[in-house]
């Protein structure tokens, strides 16, 4: 029983933390964009490019090609 309540308790707190990753990121690079309609994979995605050392202008181009 401590098993199962242990996989449920961890199961959730994935969920959770999935679903409050932090897209005020991608807002500073494309205002306006529909971030809920990407999925966990796009939006990792895009946030790997933004934490990545390109410049700020190949970021909103690499994003907005992510985007579109």
């Amino acid at each position: 029983m401590k098993t199962l309540i242990t996989a449920a308790a961890l199961a959730l707190t994935a969920f959770s933390a999935s679903a409050m990753v932090d897209t005020s990121a991608i807002e500073k690079y494309v205002p306006n964009s529909d971030v809920a309609a990407l999925s966990d994979a796009e939006v990792n995605s895009i946030l790997n490019v933004i934490h990545s050392s390109d410049s700020e202008g190949e970021k909103r181009s690499l994003i907005w090609s992510l985007l579109n």
